[in-house]
């Protein structure tokens, strides 16, 4: 029967056929009632035993999906991964594909659990949180910023197992409290996907986290060779490789030789003619009483002026040709006639260019 009713909105009649026609069925019609029980059979008689069992294990696998759907929302630790090694990064929507990639929809597709685990990638992956953390949080989509948190958490785990990176997450939290508390005091101002309990929660964890790594002791080995049994010119060629002020001082706090090696005035010259330009020198000039140039105190004066060269092991790669970001090695695994990016250039290593963190965000902004 077609849908009839007073309100588009109720369900409609109830009807029952008769001998006459299709008649409305009322429940002060006595009548119409007792016809409407007799034509009316239970589900007991309609079925037969096999149908019954088919009918009970579709309830039953209904309500399993049911179970696992609403566990799935209600875990915050599960993960939204494609782990896919390439995506297709498009802007607008054409004849042959329609809709665009978003930020969020990077950042879910592309395998950046799997690349923390990566020494190359690891200082990468955590330069495109801070970003993130600074500026793009609130950009991201519900699920984007689930999968953040998620793999924010195996960062910290991992610092708090392996003792390696701490000042780099450190740094990369107290960005990210800065920002949620400012998003959780100006409420209303900006949009926040999710209920502002949820953000009060992620910022009491990213405090958690503060404290741990704030609490974090550095454990002692006794056994093996120590940089302390290296010659001088080893251990001055290990802080000559350092491309970041913060970690020369950082090994200078060991003993007291290498103190005296990480204040070595070259050293520090050199850090300042990698990062920044002799016209950039000339405006923060620091001179000593001796006439002397202070290197090391014009590289952190620099520092907060311009912003320092980025180096990190491996990156992402952008094929300007297909338009395709991917990560590089899947890329070799390809040429090896293996899974990777299908680019169907002549000469593919010419279409590739190196995606900076800061790039990363930029080709998703419109």
């Amino acid at each position: 029967m077609p849908f009839l009713g007073q309100d588009w909105r109720s369900p409609g009649w109830s009807w029952i056929k008769t001998e006459d026609g299709w008649k409305r069925c009322e429940s002060c019609s006595p009548e119409l009632g007792r016809e409407s029980g007799q034509c009316t059979l239970s589900r007991d008689l309609i079925l037969n035993s096999e149908d019954e069992e088919i009918f009970n294990n579709e309830e039953c696998e209904y309500a399993s999906k049911k179970r696992k759907k609403e566990h799935f929302r209600n875990d915050t630790n599960t993960q939204s991964f494609y782990r896919e090694k390439w995506i297709y990064v498009h802007k607008e929507s054409t004849k042959e594909r329609h809709g665009y990639c978003t930020l969020g929809e990077a950042f879910n597709r592309l395998d950046f659990s799997s690349a923390i685990q990566d020494i190359r990638r690891f200082t990468y992956v955590v330069k495109l949180l801070q970003l993130i953390a600074k500026s793009q949080l609130t950009s991201l989509s519900g699920v984007a910023q689930k999968n953040y948190f998620n793999i924010l958490d195996k960062i910290v785990q991992k610092v708090l197992c392996d003792h390696q990176n701490p000042r780099l997450i450190k740094n990369l939290l107290q960005d990210l409290s800065s920002t949620l508390c400012t998003l959780i005091r100006g409420v209303g101002k900006s949009v926040l996907v999710g209920n502002i309990n949820i953000w009060i929660c992620r910022l009491e964890t990213v405090l958690n986290w503060q404290q741990q790594l704030q609490n974090l002791q550095m454990t002692k080995v006794n056994d093996g060779l120590t940089l302390s049994d290296l010659p001088l010119h080893t251990l001055s060629n290990i802080l000559h490789r350092f491309s970041d002020g913060w970690d020369v001082v950082t090994l200078g706090q060991v003993t007291p030789t290498l103190y005296v090696l990480s204040e070595d005035r070259q050293l520090w010259k050199k850090l300042c003619q990698y990062h920044f330009a002799e016209k950039q020198f000339c405006r923060h000039l620091i001179l000593s009483e001796k006439g002397h140039v202070e290197w090391k105190l014009m590289y952190f004066t620099l520092q907060k002026h311009y912003p320092t060269k980025e180096q990190y092991g491996d990156t992402l790669q952008f094929c300007r040709h297909c338009s395709i970001l991917f990560w590089k090695d899947y890329h070799l695994a390809w040429l090896l006639k293996d899974s990777g990016h299908p680019c169907t250039a002549a000469d593919p290593d010419s279409c590739f260019t190196p995606v900076s963190p800061q790039h990363f965000i930029d080709l998703f902004k419109f």
